[in-house]
């Protein structure tokens, strides 16, 4: 079982070039969160350790093939007194699967306020899903061991009547991690795009849809632990055109809101699976 820490060590090729390695999925293309962490974590190599990152903005352009290693090349865009920003292009085979722009800042003072942390059940509350056959046995949760994801039941959860779609998610990872922050950052863009196009699909249960990350922006507002409990509070607003627009608010246990993510993602109607059920003369 490979943990959070080996996926995102990345062997330096020279200055500025980078290559993650190969690892065990059963998934078909490699995981969104992968490629994005991995390339957040090149762009910090890059940079001084007094600049901490507070953003990134990314764009899924092509599937990634989980079976060979990606290559990460870093272009250092600015270096100011107060910021600094890197750009970075995920290679395969040649092409670029993810580029993504990263920005970097110095610490500041200003002003301060935050939403209120939405009240749902504790994730003590919640089963592990480790203990329930059906859950542990799913590819999801197989290839996410590692992770201890909880989802608050929609029955137990408390949405406001004005929202198209909305879902709730405790996750921490299950081991210790070391306690380096840009690590337990990386840890976060990683498992950022785990469950959030997951929001889109709440109001449409029985449509098979195929889904496709396409786009990624996250904001690192307060320090966290990625190995304590977060909630992800999801909500998807729209959806059309074959796309669903997603939102996340990251909090921890004690309601500081740590990040927050935007994404958009394919949710094209699944035509072969409807074709297959009406018949070859529908």
């Amino acid at each position: 079982m490979v943990g959070i820490e080996e996926i995102l060590a990345l062997e330096s090729l020279e200055k500025d070039i980078f290559r993650g390695a190969v690892h065990p999925t059963a998934l078909q293309r490699t995981f969104g969160g992968q490629v994005a962490g991995q390339s957040l974590v090149s762009a910090v190599s890059t940079v001084d350790e007094h600049y901490l990152v507070h953003s990134l903005h990314g764009y899924f352009l092509r599937a990634g093939n989980p079976k060979i290693p990606t290559v990460y090349l870093v272009d250092r865009i600015r270096d100011g007194r107060s910021f600094c920003t890197r750009r970075v292009n995920a290679i395969q085979d040649g092409k670029t699967i993810f580029t993504m722009s990263a920005s970097f800042q110095t610490q500041d003072v200003g002003v301060e306020h935050q939403d209120r942390m939405p009240k749902v059940p504790s994730p003590e509350d919640l089963p592990d899903p480790r203990d329930v056959p059906a859950l542990a046995r799913s590819p999801f949760y197989e290839e996410w061991k590692t992770w201890d994801i909880r989802i608050v039941p929609a029955e137990e959860s408390r949405s406001a009547p004005d929202l198209a779609a909305q879902q709730q998610v405790w996750i921490r990872y299950r081991e210790k991690l070391a306690d380096r922050p840009l690590l337990h950052i990386c840890a976060l863009a990683y498992l950022s795009d785990m469950t959030l196009l997951g929001a889109s699909k709440v109001p449409h249960q029985r449509v098979r849809t195929q889904s496709a990350s396409l786009d990624h922006a996250m904001w690192f507002l307060r320090p966290f632990r990625a190995d304590e409990w977060l909630l992800y509070d999801q909500t998807s607003p729209s959806a059309g055109f074959g796309r669903a627009l997603t939102q996340g608010r990251i909090y921890d246990r004690s309601g500081n809101m740590v990040a927050a993510v935007v994404q958009e993602g394919l949710a094209r109607l699944d035509h072969d699976a409807v074709e297959k059920k009406a018949g070859p003369h529908a």
